[in-house]
């Protein structure tokens, strides 16, 4: 096997030498993006780089599998010939302000075009957004179509039941600053417990204090649009949004123990109606598997529910979770709202969630909510009751939708069946 072309120096040691100096800063909020400057993580050339962590988000460690096996050249450069995005999105007033995105690159789809002058200089400069057209099937829409929900226009909606949208895929590139200030925490203190809970994988955390970016190891997200990509921003328009969190057994699968799939294939009904209404519908989907504490802690929780005495009760539901986890929930929707900003939205009509931590994550950044929208009774499946009484008992679901005491006695004690 070939031996891996290697870098032309490697830096053992992230502390900076007295000539070690960032070639481009990165100025966080500037709406000019050669004043923001490029978000730079490749590797070939150390002195380019101005950020913590490297691109491809967790695919980062599968391309070090790549290198270090000799199938990819350490310094290989990507030709973005023809890749560029297929519509425009922005810029928005959002894209400059360094408080309302701190999560993702806005500039991240056009870094070939805005900062084309920088890539004859040899400055490997990688997109962090992706923006491409393809059609979707999920074959409950055909079932929406044959009950007379859905209605075949032939431009969003196909005669086979599959759908014309515009995807997105976004990859984290977080502005520490913004980070700590989003979650409450001194810049600091994160940067320190960053490097702490990785295991030390990212020194720079705590010695170059001069690099505010971060390209987390993590999942990102992608974003599904029906409709004209004007009418997220036009306000005589209707807007419909679903923010959904990854469940692979129900998303994929058709796992039945909770809402996720119902849920999503409902917010994406709804976002058809309203993009047929001449308005738009935005899925936005992102990589937080489990409330973002893994597969694994999930299925756990699952085999604790199901054996604990008494069945599975929806009182107990979050307990459970919290003995295994140690936390109910590590999304930190307070993140969530930065790709909404980036799409330009001010307003959303149809808000297809009830959970309070999603519309509170939203509306307090200045996004005006409309009209909540719920999932249908029938949409339910009978294992998954417990969840959604649960998460209403717990309040993450408004207090309009809260369960009767009647309704939790019915659903406490029940058991799931024979897994």
């Amino acid at each position: 096997m070939e031996t891996p072309k290697q870098p032309k120096h490697i830096v053992l040691t992230s502390h900076p030498r007295p000539s070690q100096r960032q070639t481009f800063p990165i100025r966080w909020g500037e709406m000019d993006p050669n004043k923001r400057n490029p978000v730079i993580g490749t590797l070939a050339q150390q002195d380019h780089r101005n950020v913590i962590g490297t691109h491809s988000g967790s695919y980062s460690v599968y391309r070090a599998l790549a290198v270090a096996s000799g199938s990819l050249q350490a310094d290989h450069r990507a030709d973005l010939t023809h890749t560029n995005p297929v519509v425009n999105i922005g810029p928005h007033g959002s894209w400059g302000d360094g408080d309302k995105i701190v999560s993702l690159d806005p500039f991240g789809a056009v870094v070939d075009e805005v900062f084309a002058d920088y890539y004859p200089q040899g400055y490997d400069i990688r997109p962090t957004i992706a923006i491409t057209k393809a059609k979707i099937y999920l074959p409950e829409l055909n079932e929406a179509i044959s009950q007379g929900r859905l209605q075949v226009d032939g431009t969003i909606l196909k005669d086979n039941g599959s759908l014309a949208v515009t995807k997105v895929a976004i990859d984290p590139v977080w502005y520490l600053p913004g980070i700590a200030k989003r979650i409450g925490v001194e810049e600091g203190v994160l940067r320190r417990t960053l490097f702490q809970q990785t295991g030390g994988m990212f020194p720079e955390l705590v010695t170059r204090p001069d690099f505010h970016v971060f390209l987390p190891p993590i999942g990102g997200m992608t974003v599904y649009i029906l409709g004209e990509i004007e009418a997220i921003t036009d306000p005589q328009k209707p807007l419909a949004v679903r923010v959904h969190d990854e469940c692979n057994g129900s998303d994929v699968f058709g796992s039945d123990i909770c809402t996720c799939r119902p849920y999503l294939v409902h917010g994406i009904e709804v976002c058809v109606q309203t993009a047929q209404e001449g308005g738009a519908g935005v899925i936005v989907y992102n990589r937080k598997e489990g409330r973002a504490l893994g597969e694994v802690t999930k299925f756990l929780v699952y085999n604790a529910r199901k054996r604990q005495e008494g069945g599975d009760r929806a009182t107990a539901y979050f307990t459970r979770t919290e003995c295994v986890a140690g936390v109910q929930d590590m999304r930190f929707q307070e993140l969530m709202p930065d790709v909404l900003h980036w799409l330009g939205i001010t307003r959303i009509d149809r808000f297809v969630s009830m959970s309070n931590l999603k519309y509170d994550a939203v509306t307090q950044t200045g996004i005006e909510i409309v009209e909540r929208v719920s999932i249908p009774e029938d949409y339910i499946p009978e294992d998954a009751r417990v969840e959604i009484a649960a998460k209403k008992a717990a309040g993450y679901y408004s207090e309009a939708e809260s369960p009767s005491e009647e309704e939790l006695a019915d659903i406490t004690g029940r058991h799931l069946q024979d897994y």
